[in-house]
């Protein structure tokens, strides 16, 4: 697979926010710092929920853009039938 990834954090206050990125463990570790966005600064911890791997950056931003469109069920649904062991894999890269 690609670079490229389009992902979805659940924030401490239970919002949802989207991004995309080409480095998902380094920029997931740049918003639990308050680096990563306005947006999740001032609602840390983040907790990785769902992300997809593209080879293509404008695929990656284009489904970015999808998910920011869609309701806060559909993002929930998207993140609870993904599987924990994909998570796991992106916090403990080295």
């Amino acid at each position: 697979m690609g670079s490229f990834y389009c992902y979805l954090l659940e924030c401490a206050d239970t919002t949802i926010y989207c991004g995309w990125t080409v480095d998902l463990k380094h920029r997931l570790e740049a918003h639990q710092a308050g680096n990563g966005s306005k947006y999740t600064r001032a609602r840390r911890p983040v907790r990785l929920v769902y992300y997809e791997e593209f080879d293509c950056r404008s695929d990656a931003m284009k489904r970015e853009h999808k998910l920011k469109q869609a309701g806060r069920k559909a993002k929930l649904k998207l993140a609870a039938g993904f599987p924990p062991d994909r998570i796991s894999e992106i916090i403990t890269l080295d």
